[in-house]
């Protein structure tokens, strides 16, 4: 079968061999994919915890059929559409775990199907498991533009926050945010940005800040804070060490967490897959939860994807299809 492998001399698509499913895994016939930064990453040979480096299979969000069932996979039968996360998506036929998927809303095609199970996870759990929102508060999206921050001040707002504050460095995605539930947009870039966040908050600062960005905002994120506020960090796009004011940190008594899916048990993931069905899946299927596609690419040509990513210059999902 094709497959997009990372090899000696970087990404190639080539002939692997197909895989059977065992235990609780299904057998996926792949029709779509999102592509995630990890995945760029991944394409230049970074590991992303246990996954990368040479004659790895790259790919973690599809969408397609399941072709085959392992003897414990429960909860879907060969032929059902459906969409998941998981190592070396990016192939005609990937194994996933049984509970680390959703069924395929009837409404939707295999490409917007796609864009949802990476984002739909990620910040549900970084929004309301983790984060602890609660109707009425205030919450901020650093890095808002990107797939899984529009999702972030999506749920936001379907969970009852009253003021939703989204970040982007970049013009035009910032002059969009409020499409999907921001209302206020700023420039991290732009030291001001601070202080239009207290003005927003009467002098308090926000809620709750999820953070993907990192980096150079660590500390302003602090005073962007309310005291006893939360940060959620979840990713790291503007880099992984920086300044960190540990006085600001305990004078205003934030509760500062850090998550990812790298170092959590199938079980625990398992769980995240489980929160999401019983808490915002119906918005889902209503279609009051979703992302915009910036651009789809036949899986020929998905080296172009990654340049199209690489970039920078989308908002929404980039995808392939099989």
């Amino acid at each position: 079968m094709k497959a997009y492998v990372y090899g000696a001399n970087g990404p190639e698509i080539t002939d692997v061999a197909k895989p059977s499913p065992k235990g609780s895994q299904v057998l996926v016939k792949v029709q779509a994919c999102g592509l995630n930064r990890a995945d760029l990453g991944m394409t230049k040979g970074h590991a992303h915890g246990a996954a990368g480096g040479v004659g790895t299979v790259l790919g973690m969000e599809w969408a397609g059929e399941v072709a085959e069932l392992g003897p414990d996979a429960k909860g879907v039968k060969i032929g059902d559409k459906i969409m998941g996360s998981g190592a070396q998506a990016f192939a005609e036929y990937m194994l996933a775990d049984h509970r680390r998927l959703f069924r395929a809303p009837s409404n939707m095609n295999f490409e917007e199907s796609a864009t949802l199970p990476v984002a739909i996870t990620t910040m549900h759990n970084a929004v309301v498991t983790s984060g602890a929102l609660q109707p009425g508060q205030t919450v901020m999206i650093q890095g808002a533009s990107s797939g899984v921050g529009l999702m972030a001040m999506q749920i936001a707002k379907y969970k009852g926050a009253k003021l939703v504050i989204g970040s982007s460095t970049d013009p035009m995605r910032r002059g969009r945010l409020k499409e999907y539930g921001a209302d206020l947009a700023v420039d991290s870039k732009d030291p001001g940005w601070v202080d239009e966040v207290l003005k927003a908050t009467g002098g308090e600062g926000v809620d709750l800040i999820v953070d993907q960005v990192s980096g150079p905002v660590a500390s302003q994120n602090l005073k962007a804070t309310k005291i006893k506020g939360r940060i959620v960090n979840v990713g790291r796009l503007g880099g992984t060490h920086a300044d960190f004011n540990f006085d600001l940190h305990a004078a205003r008594r934030i509760n500062y967490i850090g998550v990812t899916f790298r170092t959590r048990t199938i079980d625990e993931i398992r769980d995240i897959f489980d929160a999401v069905r019983a808490d915002i899946w119906p918005a889902v299927e209503s279609r009051q939860l979703q992302l915009p596609i910036d651009k789809v690419y036949p899986f020929d040509e998905i080296g172009k994807a990654f340049e199209h990513m690489e970039a920078n210059k989308h908002l929404g999902k980039i995808v392939v299809t099989l």
